[in-house]
Order: structure tokens, then C-alpha cells, then sequence
């Protein structure tokens, strides 16, 4: 018996990966060829059955979680908005582009919404630069959905003051990249939505909700009514862009018809500016890092 083998913490079992080495190391038999023979572990066909559902998504809400984990990721900032809204500099591109009158009429709204780009990316840059680490955790760490738009100003600002950012892509039948500024050791692709959004708020200390459409909706009114049934505990929900959000939901007769608290109206805290959004997160903390008055 070796010195190694009579140590008593020493584990008594292979890794998976080293017995994964002993399989691909068999000699080729009809047996040892066909799929059935397989480490279960290894074989994707298996694993994308049907009967795998639970499966994957046990996976899916184990990978993103052990990898931020082991990046010392302890609380982030998320920002949900639109993927349509252009950067600044891509604005006269999408005046360009439109040509009949109804085209023109949308991309002017969404070129005069581009002031949301910047602030996106300046409250990234805010949070960014904080540094705030607790326990040797990483505090507000911008996160966002990983995609253009708001999503790409997110992660641009945090990119722009050399911090680290997280961008949660998800799988859709038209092609869905990364942006160029996500962390790429904090980018992660999702197969489900549900997993998706778990993962934006397992972590999220305040989100800023920024104009966008379906999705965006989606995420906002989801967070929302964790806060509300008390399912998730209260954090700072920042809506840029008031006009827009009172257009497109009316959140006052909600209220007025008595199927929300008026209360629950208070869940929302309106900016138009990142430097109040910060100081929203500040007060809210009770921080101090630099926060505007």
C-alpha cells in the first residue's frame, strides 16, 4: 500500500472526470461503440430527452450559480430595457433605415429614447466604481441581460471603468449574441426563461427597469409582484422614463380599481437620471460612496 493510499482524507473514489478518462481509454468493440454504453454523463443525446426536463434545469440553476460563486459575485444591480433602443451613435443609422412614414414615426421615438442608453451606462459606471465588497464578496456587480441595447449600455459602462459585468443571454430561434463588453467568464446562455429570470433576481440588490416591450414587461412585473406577495424581500425597483411606463401601463387605476394596494405603488421608485437612481440605492442602504444628494 503507497503513502497516498493510507491517507485517511484522501477520497476513495475517481472523480467523474477521471473515470471519463477510463472510458474514452476502452478499446473499440461493437459493445463499447453503441450509444447504450455511453457514461450517462456524457451523453448528450440522452440528456436532451424529453424525461431530462428536471434535469436541465437543475443543471441550469447549478452552473451559473457555482461559477458566481467562485467569482466572489455577492450581490449585483440588474438592468432590464429594451434590445431596439440604439446608442447614441447609431441613431442616424435608424433614421436612415426607415422609409415609409410609419417607419420614420417609430425610429424618431426610439432615436429620442437613446438618452436611456447613456444613462444605462452611466449607472453602470456608478455602480461600477463603488467597489463595494463585503465579506470578500463583490457588491452590486451590473448585470443585465447580456443583449444589445439597454442590455450592451449596462455592460459597456461597467467594461468603460475596467469592472467586471454579467450578461445572461438566452437561446431564441433568431440569433442572440453576447454584446462585445459582458465579462466573458460572466456570460452565460439559458435554455429556459424561468431559470433565466431566477437567476437575475437570486442575487439582485436593485434593478433598473429601463423602456422596453414585452420582455422587459415581463421581468418588471414579475419582480414586482415578488415584492408585493412578500415572496422576495423589498429592493430599490428604479423606472427610467416615466412618461413612457405611464403610457404603456397605468399604474394608477390599478389602484384606483382596487386590485392593487395603492401601497404597493410605492414599490416603484421613478428616475430619469442615473445619478438619482444612485442616490435611490444609497438612501435605501444606507451608503456612503459617493452618492449624489
Amino acid at each position: 500500500m503507497t503513502e497516498e493510499e493510507k491517507k485517511l482524507t484522501d477520497r476513495r473514489f475517481y472523480k467523474a472526470e477521471q473515470e471519463a478518462g477510463f472510458a474514452d481509454g476502452q478499446e473499440g468493440t461493437l459493445q463499447t461503440q453503441n450509444p447504450s454504453y455511453r457514461l450517462a454523463f456524457q451523453d448528450t443525446d440522452f440528456l436532451l430527452r424529453d424525461e431530462l426536463r428536471p434535469v436541465r434545469f437543475q443543471l441550469e440553476l447549478l452552473k451559473p450559480e457555482m461559477l458566481l460563486e467562485e467569482a466572489n459575485i455577492g450581490s449585483t444591480l440588474v438592468m432590464y430595457g429594451s434590445a431596439r433602443i440604439p446608442s447614441p451613435e447609431k441613431c442616424d443609422g435608424v433614421l436612415e433605415r426607415a422609409t415609409t412614414d410609419e417607419e420614420k414615426k417609430v425610429a424618431e421615438k426610439l432615436v429620442a429614447k437613446s438618452k436611456y442608453y447613456e444613462e444605462a451606462r452611466k449607472l453602470a459606471r456608478l455602480a461600477s466604481q463603488c467597489g463595494i465588497v463585503e465579506k470578500g464578496m463583490r457588491q452590486f456587480v451590473v448585470c443585465s441581460g447580456g443583449g444589445p441595447s439597454i442590455m450592451e449600455a449596462a455592460n459597456r459602462g461597467a467594461h468603460e471603468v475596467g469592472a467586471e459585468s454579467l450578461g445572461l443571454n438566452i437561446v431564441l430561434p433568431h440569433e442572440q449574441a453576447p454584446n462585445p463588453y459582458v465579462t466573458p467568464r460572466l456570460s452565460f446562455q439559458f435554455h429556459y426563461f424561468a431559470l433565466r429570470k431566477m437567476h437575475f433576481l437570486l442575487r439582485a440588490r436593485a434593478v433598473a427597469v429601463f423602456p422596453g416591450g414585452f420582455g422587459t414587461l415581463d421581468e418588471m412585473l414579475e419582480l414586482l409582484t415578488l415584492i408585493q406577495t412578500g415572496k422576495m424581500k423589498p429592493i430599490p425597483v428604479l423606472l427610467f422614463g416615466r412618461e413612457f411606463w405611464e403610457r404603456v401601463v397605468n399604474f394608477e387605476a390599478l389602484a384606483e380599481e382596487g386590485v392593487i394596494n395603492a401601497r404597493d405603488l410605492k414599490l416603484i421608485t421613478w428616475c430619469e437620471t442615473a445619478e438619482e437612481a444612485w442616490a435611490a440605492i444609497g438612501k435605501f442602504y444606507e451608503l456612503d460612496c459617493g452618492f449624489p444628494l
